[in-house]
């Protein structure tokens, strides 16, 4: 047996009732459901040496613990700082027009979002996305060229429906 099909096995025998104890720890559903899903990813990145380990159920809960531990020090330590770092925060309330950028931008491959995104919005020069990203200045403008080709043409789409 590999050790992504123990892993699969062992899912199947416990997420449930890992699920169920951390939902305790954590105090609500979806934070226990992504600490239980972390501990898997872990398992399925931990290879074969998951399949030496005696109780892999347990091994799952610990590592879940610690993952919503890990989560309670960062947020006390976001708590403490975030008054240091700004007097009064204003909710971001995105407009319309943001909105529509931004479903336009997920019809976009990831790559070519990701240039126009720290290109145009974060008004990045190309050659910091170029080194950002780990790819030839070439690339990221190529990217730029089809992303915005491709943006263009998703946006004028949208306004052709608004005004129908």
């Amino acid at each position: 047996m590999t050790g992504e099909e123990l892993v699969r096995d062992v899912f199947d025998a416990s997420y449930r009732r890992l699920v169920g104890q951390l939902y305790t720890v954590c105090g609500d559903l979806p934070s226990a459901e992504d600490v239980v899903q972390e501990a898997f990813v872990r398992a399925l990145d931990h290879g074969r040496g998951f399949r030496r380990i005696d109780n892999p159920e347990a091994w799952l809960r610990r590592v879940a613990v610690n993952v919503q531990r890990s989560r309670w020090r960062r947020m006390k330590t976001y708590a403490g700082l975030q008054p240091k770092l700004v007097d009064d925060v204003t909710p971001f309330e995105p407009s319309p027009d943001h909105l529509e950028l931004v479903r336009a931008l997920a019809g976009l491959p990831e790559v070519q979002r990701e240039a126009v995104v720290l290109h145009h919005l974060a008004d990045m020069p190309v050659h910091e996305v170029a080194d950002m990203l780990g790819v030839p200045i070439g690339t990221i403008k190529t990217r730029l060229v089809r992303g915005r080709t491709t943006l263009a043409g998703l946006l004028s789409d949208h306004d052709e429906e608004r005004h129908v």
